[in-house]
This record gives C-alpha cells, sequence and structure tokens, in this order.
C-alpha cells in the first residue's frame, strides 16, 4: 500500500465527482436522443463490467474469485439493487426532472441509512440527525416549489424515480456495512457489475438498442443544440468517463482518506449538477430555491454525520 497522500486523495474525489457531474449532462443528451432509460441502463452497466473484466484479466486475476458463501448473496443485491435498479431510476429521474433536482433526491440516501440505523438497527445517533433532516428535507420543499404550490407540476414519475435511485443507493450502503466491505474492492465492483449485467440483459437485453442508430449525430441539448456528436460517441463517453473512470478515482482516493470523507465530499456532486443546469440547460434557479439546495446539502451532511459507523464501502455510481 503507498503511504496515505491527504491532498492526493482530495484531488482524486474532486476529479471523481466533477467526471459524475458532467456525466448527468451527457446521459441527457443520450435520453433526448431516443434511448430510452433501460437500454441506456443496461448498455451502461454492460459496457462498464466489460472494462472492470479487462482490467481483472490483466492486472487483478485475485478479483476473478466470486465471492464465498453469504458474501455472495450480499454481492448479488449490490449488484441487482444498487447498481442495476440504481443506475435506472436515475436515468428515469434525470430524463424526467431538472437534472439538480434529481441529484438531491437520489442524494436522500445517506439520510434514508441514518434513520434505518436509528430506528430498525437501534443505534446510538448523534442528536444533530434531527437538524439534518429538518434541513434537507425543508430545504427540498424550498428548492422544489412545494412550499408555495408550484411543486405541483413536477413529473411524479421523475420524483419517484430519484427517490427510488435513494433507497437503492441506502441499500447499497446497508448491505455493505454486513459485510461486504471484508472483500477487496475491486473484487466487490466485479462481482456487483457482473450480477446486474446478467440480471439486466435478461429483463432488457443489450441486444434491444438498435445498432444502426450508433452513427446517428445526436444534439448536444442546452446552450450547445448547435453542435452534435454521434451516439455511438456519447454513450462511449458515459462508459468510460461516466463510469469507469470517477468510480476509479474515487477508489484509489480511499487509499489516501477515509469513507466518510470520500464520502463528504461527494457532496458536491448535487451543488455541481445544479450548475451544470444552469450553465448546460439553462435551468433557473431563482435566490430561494438556490438557498433551498444549499439547505439540502447542509442537512444531508449534518445526517450523515450522525452516525457513529458509517460505511466503508463507496457505492458504484452517485451520480
Amino acid at each position: 500500500m503507498p503511504a496515505r497522500n491527504p491532498a492526493l486523495g482530495l484531488a482524486l474525489v474532486v476529479l471523481g465527482a466533477t467526471l459524475f457531474i458532467q456525466n448527468a449532462g451527457v446521459s441527457r443528451v443520450a435520453l433526448r436522443a431516443g434511448v430510452d432509460p433501460a437500454s441506456l441502463t443496461t448498455l451502461r452497466v454492460t459496457g462498464t463490467f466489460l472494462v472492470l473484466l479487462a482490467v481483472a484479466v490483466t492486472l487483478r486475476r485475485s478479483a476473478l474469485r466470486p465471492p464465498p458463501g453469504r458474501l455472495a448473496g450480499l454481492v448479488v443485491v449490490h449488484g441487482v439493487v444498487g447498481v442495476a435498479a440504481m443506475q435506472w431510476t436515475y436515468f428515469v429521474a434525470i430524463d424526467r426532472l431538472p437534472v439538480g433536482l434529481a441529484l438531491l433526491l437520489e442524494f436522500q440516501a445517506p439520510i434514508l441509512v441514518a434513520l434505518w440505523a436509528r430506528f430498525v438497527q437501534h443505534e446510538r445517533v448523534r442528536a444533530r440527525i434531527w437538524a439534518g433532516l429538518a434541513l434537507a428535507w425543508g430545504g427540498l420543499g424550498v428548492a422544489t416549489g412545494v412550499w408555495r404550490g408550484t411543486g405541483a407540476g413536477l413529473d411524479p414519475v421523475g420524483v419517484l424515480a430519484g427517490l427510488g435511485a435513494a433507497v437503492c443507493v441506502a441499500t447499497y450502503f446497508l448491505v455493505g456495512e454486513h459485510g461486504v466491505s471484508l472483500l477487496d474492492p475491486w473484487r466487490v465492483i466485479l462481482w456487483s457489475f457482473g450480477c446486474a449485467t446478467l440480471a439486466l440483459n435478461v429483463v432488457h437485453p443489450i441486444t434491444a438498442l438498435d445498432p444502426s442508430s450508433l452513427d446517428d449525430q445526436v444534439g448536444l441539448l442546452g446552450r450547445f443544440a448547435g453542435h452534435s456528436a454521434p451516439l455511438w460517441l456519447v454513450l462511449g463517453w458515459i462508459i468510460v468517463a461516466g463510469t469507469v473512470l470517477p468510480f476509479t478515482v474515487e477508489l484509489l482516493a480511499l487509499r489516501h482518506l477515509p469513507a466518510t470523507t470520500v464520502t463528504m465530499v461527494a457532496m458536491l456532486e448535487p451543488v455541481g449538477v445544479i450548475a451544470l443546469g444552469w450553465v448546460w440547460f439553462s435551468e433557473t434557479l431563482g435566490p430561494v430555491a438556490l438557498v433551498g439546495c444549499l439547505a439540502v446539502v447542509a442537512g444531508i451532511v449534518l445526517a450523515q454525520t450522525a452516525r457513529r459507523f458509517v460505511p466503508l464501502v463507496e457505492p458504484p455510481h452517485l451520480g
């Protein structure tokens, strides 16, 4: 193991968060080009698994061994819920909602984990959780306009998908606490993506994507509407720059920073995606809504630090 370098770890986390942020915009381009969320999920997960498999065969053959006993079942849950279901609900959310709101909904996961710990596992939780809940949910109401009745115009399917993504990410954290964190992270993620790939290709095979559409030129939307790129390049970018690279750099960051710090810095994602929505898609936020968004992030941080024991395994994708 290399010597810990907190500055390098911080730089890696920021890079990973930035890559996840830009992926929200590129994914919307693919979705608006006619790639349905189920097909995009299968393609992204399958492509990522193939890249991870190639890396394991070349550099990390120990990761090819399947997890033993009960850990195998936990990895299946990681793959089916924490990877496959989370990716699909995330894509539905960013297709139907402003990208910043979709991420704010997904990032309710740490709050769900803290509530589960308090009321189901009966853990001792610091009192700050209640301030975190009030900030996060109050801020979410302000950011979405629910407080003044304007939230009624939100797409209900998109809202449910965003909340579903939060449940999936919370499940990934909770499963990680119960044993998967004992395994080599590369082994966990390889087999998790393998299980997700198998499940997705059974439900919605990758062959459902029309290969003749890959050469289509697709508009880049928003402020870049005058520009286009081939669909195959957009999809490849989502796999490599939107999944493999950010996961890899955040995984490497765990060698230099504790998981709690990595997760806290990852809170840059919802703020960054809100900024992305403004810069790229001309999504506007008034000063009140902006304050609401910042309150959500502050509330999530408070809730996440309320636990006396925190997850050790980072989810494979938070954005």
